[in-house]
């Protein structure tokens, strides 16, 4: 077994679209990013490569490269995923928190929480996303960007 733990953070690009665990969140900014700026997905892809002590995501995929410009990050996890299946292992579970003062996620978890099972190809039940708030704390409690951090447990 080993544990990875991965954190994520982008501030709001109003031309871009908000995509958050695979999953295009409707009327909301996105994040500014070299790839698509999803937060989450970063964040876990950081905790796989955590877990198996191969770097992090800016090691795999430098934003410097230009192949990585405006890149799906379900493409960048899917790698990250046979890397880790390279190794030996195979995800058993995720824990992610997504900490942002808009948009609400509530509404998105389940739909995430499905993204993220078949992109990993886990049973949803061993998924968990939660939405939290900074209580206006902070630039992510002004409402400036979205902070991810994720835990994944390998067998």
């Amino acid at each position: 077994m080993r544990i990875g733990y991965g954190y994520d953070s982008h501030v709001f690009d109003a031309a871009k679209p908000l995509v958050l665990g695979g999953v295009l969140i409707p009327d909301a900014p996105g994040l500014k990013a070299h790839s698509d700026g999803d937060v989450l997905l970063h964040a876990l892809i950081d905790a796989l490569f955590g877990a198996i002590a191969h770097g992090d995501i800016g090691s795999h995929f430098p934003d410097a490269d230009p192949r990585w410009a405006g890149a799906d990050s379900t493409v960048l996890l899917a790698a990250a995923v046979a890397e880790v299946r390279s190794a030996g292992h195979e995800v058993e579970n995720l824990d992610c928190t997504v900490i942002c003062e808009k948009p609400r996620l509530r509404p998105h978890v389940d739909a995430i929480r499905a993204r993220l099972s078949q992109l990993l190809s886990i049973p949803v039940g061993c998924v968990s996303v939660k939405g939290k708030t900074n209580e206006k704390m902070d630039d992510v409690g002004a409402g400036r960007g979205i902070v991810a951090h994720a835990v994944v447990l390998l067998r």
